[in-house]
């Protein structure tokens, strides 16, 4: 079992841990955002997620909340109540039992999200990556309505986040701060991509189930091991969530419950996740989904 690091050290270190392992696949994808979307003579990255839930036990085995949650949460400074890689319990189809399933935004290639957005706030990169650009976002949530898999998230009233957001630099890419009465969820971390990091959950996973690549280079990481992705992919039937909706979603699944790191299906439970801005911006409020 990989050693787990807290939350607080993860991001000290500027979360550097994960591009250790990268090798030739991530790394090689540093500079500017014109190379990486073809625009400058540079490949275009066409990112995607694995998701190997025979490794993912909801961090049962550390007792913690899911960490994967936790460390996407610090690190996107996420408002309370979202949870923009949720770690759903479900029933196994077939047996007694239940698997977890990190759900983050699935960046759809035929997103209907983006199909009903009335101005052009939620739009696919070149990257494969969709993003929303809250400077545009009117909050008429039809993208929310639009979304299969319930991954979007709107801001009521002012968000809940720490005072530092309030000195950063606003990007689609990460969001902050966050603006009341906009939709906002899961970026896929592109700009991390970029610069030969893994996303916040892929690095804070303790077994290693979450693995980030480049469909492009056919390659795929974790932090400890790369992976050739079309070949992980079919030699362990992976899938992806509602599939033959057609959305064509980036993320995919292999199938498990745990097993690969010692959870048995019958062992149930998950501790909550938990939000740490007990100092917020004056005003903010949290909210219940």
């Amino acid at each position: 079992m990989r050693k787990v690091i807290g939350r607080r050290a993860l991001l000290r270190s500027g979360m550097a841990a994960g591009a250790l392992a990268v090798g030739g696949s991530l790394a090689a994808s540093q500079g500017s955002k014109a190379q990486a979307a073809g625009t400058s003579g540079g490949r275009l990255r066409r990112w995607a997620m694995v998701i190997d839930l025979r490794k993912c036990d909801g961090c049962q085995s550390i007792s913690q909340p899911p960490q994967c949650t936790e460390a996407c949460i610090q690190g996107h400074f996420a408002p309370e109540p979202m949870q923009w890689i949720q770690v759903y319990e479900s029933p196994l189809e077939g047996q007694a039992g239940t698997q977890f399933v990190p759900t983050p935004c699935q960046h759809c290639q035929n997103a209907p999200c983006v199909n009903v957005c009335p101005v052009g706030a939620t739009f696919a990169t070149p990257e494969g990556t969709v993003l929303i650009d809250q400077m545009r976002c009117i909050g008429c949530r039809l993208c929310m309505e639009a979304c299969m898999y319930d991954r979007r998230f709107f801001n009521w009233g002012t968000p809940a986040q720490p005072p530092q957001t309030l000195f950063l630099e606003y990007s689609p890419e990460h969001q902050d701060p966050a603006i009341r009465g906009t939709v906002m969820k899961c970026d896929f971390c592109p700009d991390m991509a970029r610069a030969g990091r893994l996303p916040y959950c892929a690095q804070a996973c303790p077994h290693g189930a979450i693995y980030y690549g480049d469909l492009e280079e056919d390659l795929a990481t974790n932090g400890s091991e790369v992976v050739k992705i079309s070949r992980f992919l079919a030699e362990n039937n992976a899938y992806r969530l509602k599939e033959d909706l057609g959305t064509k979603p980036r993320v995919h699944y292999i199938p498990g419950h745990g097993e690969a790191v010692g959870r048995m299906p019958t062992t149930t439970g998950r501790k909550a996740t938990t939000w740490p801005w007990q100092k917020t911006i004056g005003g903010a409020l949290p909210w219940q989904r």
